[in-house]
């Protein structure tokens, strides 16, 4: 939902990243805007019978309201990503087993992730006007690999965090064999072009020296 271009906009907001991710951090470090990193407290299980991308965009606007109602008059940016495979959830592993049964699973298979995002805009009284948000999603084909390779890549990297259990922005691009996306960032967790254009509809400027 885009908010309305009535509304009243300061030229500059408190922009807040609602998130303890070091790499979605560094993705919104690119923009070059002044910004906090405010861990959101969720309880991020899913709903029953919620579809995949429901509970990503559920979730990432949940996490901005939370960060939104600390900081009131901030612009806050929720993002939460879930994976599936044949449509059913695959989420953190939590630990090596775990890991490497989903890299069993999704090996030569396609799997769609879902980065949903969330632009909170506290300056806007209406709870249904204050909020943008959008489901990017982000195809992968995964390789082939033996058990043997699969097992090595988890004891380096360890991405027991990690939705999918293979961190893109490190060694696990080397399981990947394609990526398709609208949005080059969604995989890593923030997508940018989508970010973009919500800033932009919320007043920020990103060329403007004064």
């Amino acid at each position: 939902m885009i908010p309305s271009s009535a509304s009243p906009r300061p030229a500059h907001a408190r922009l807040i990243l609602a998130s303890s991710s070091a790499y979605r951090r560094e993705l919104l470090s690119r923009l070059r805007l002044p910004f906090e990193a405010i861990a959101p407290s969720i309880d991020e299980t899913p709903q029953p019978g919620e579809a995949p991308q429901d509970t990503a965009l559920r979730l990432a606007r949940e996490k901005a309201q939370a960060v939104a109602r600390q900081a009131p008059g901030a612009l806050v940016i929720g993002s939460d990503q879930v994976a599936t495979l044949d449509g059913l959830q695959i989420g953190k592993p939590g630990d090596h087993a775990r890991a490497l049964e989903q890299l069993q699973l999704m090996r030569g298979r396609r799997v769609v992730f879902h980065t949903a995002l969330c632009l909170w805009d506290g300056r806007i009284e209406d709870p249904a006007q204050a909020a943008q948000v959008e489901n990017v999603q982000v195809f992968v084909d995964f390789r082939d690999l033996p058990d043997a390779e699969l097992d090595a890549y988890l004891r380096i990297e360890q991405p027991y965090d990690c939705a999918g259990s293979a961190k893109n922005e490190g060694l696990g691009i080397a399981l990947l064999e394609r990526i398709e996306s609208s949005d080059p960032t969604a995989l890593t967790g923030l997508p940018l072009i989508a970010l973009t254009g919500m800033l932009r509809r919320a007043g920020v400027r990103f060329f403007d020296n004064e």
